[in-house]
């Protein structure tokens, strides 16, 4: 028995090391990229082309100031936007979504699961799809060259309801709901005071999602925003790298690109103790 036992123990910390030995190149391979990054935005143009170099230079503050004073690339202006995109993007679309998740777990009508099949099947349409239609209809609207049309979409969000709706199935028991009808609570006192906050951590889980799709889309406000006071993030780095050989700086780039990922950082340290917890919770059943 001894041996036996020795050997599942020798067999169990093999497996271990194995495993910390894949997680860690895994991390590392995560982390140089971003060191790659920071790494360059401490460099100049002329030291970047001539190739990567570990130690970090004395160009930050050089490339900062660049890239602040830059008159054909508001960065302040497009940070601003890109924040008012994103946050209210990932609030509308968190909170609509689980309004509609709600709405499909808590009430039994007709066609219920037709409402459902439709919403997942409206998941699975590109928005390259829609993108002429949506081109055209903001147009008539008069919409074009606003933030609206970057943050109203987001109330549609099939992707987080579906989410939402796993994790209720999972999480939500409907006797509380129940519960609380027999208390006299009202249907969106019992949505935004009993369920929101059961919900927190898959809340949590899809803001941080739909903030960093909305911070990172380039597609959309490409189609939609020409007015420089009114560009994004994605569309002011697209627009340094498109410069002209006598204006492109490497510098400027990835001193923007830098710019550009430490709000998503941000967000995602305040938020990623929910994300371990929301995606295990909202799973399926077995």
């Amino acid at each position: 028995m001894k041996p036996q036992k020795k050997y599942v123990d020798h067999k169990l910390h093999l497996y271990r090391a194995v495993a910390y030995t894949v997680m860690f190149l895994l991390s590392f391979l995560c982390l140089f990229f971003f060191y790659i990054l920071i790494d360059n935005a401490t460099h100049n143009n002329f030291d970047i082309q001539k190739g990567f170099q570990l130690l970090p230079g004395g160009s930050f503050l050089t490339n900062l100031k660049n890239t602040m004073n830059d008159a054909n690339v508001p960065v302040l202006s497009g940070l601003r936007n890109s924040l008012i995109v994103a946050g209210c993007s990932a609030a509308l679309s968190c909170y609509f979504s689980a309004l509609t998740a709600y709405a499909i777990y808590a009430y039994d009508f007709k066609f219920k699961n037709a409402a459902f099949t439709i919403i997942l099947l409206i998941m699975t349409m590109p928005m390259q799809v829609s993108a002429l239609g949506f081109l055209r209809l903001m147009d008539n609207m008069h919409l074009t060259n606003t933030l609206w049309p970057l943050i109203l979409p987001s109330i549609a969000a099939p992707t987080v309801f579906f989410f939402m709706k796993q994790y209720m199935d999972s999480s939500l028991p409907k006797e509380l709901i129940e519960a609380a009808r027999i208390d006299g609570s009202g249907e969106f006192h019992t949505f935004n005071v009993i369920i929101l906050p059961i919900l927190k951590p898959a809340v949590a889980v899809q803001a941080i999602f739909s903030f960093v799709g909305s911070w990172n889309n380039y597609f959309t406000p490409a189609l939609i925003i020409s007015d420089a006071k009114w560009k994004t993030v994605p569309i002011l780095i697209a627009q340094l790298r498109g410069a002209d050989f006598l204006k492109f700086d490497m510098g400027k780039v990835y001193m923007m690109i830098a710019l550009a990922i430490l709000p998503v950082i941000m967000v995602y340290l305040i938020l990623s103790k929910y994300i371990v917890r929301g995606i295990a919770l909202g799973s399926v059943k077995g």
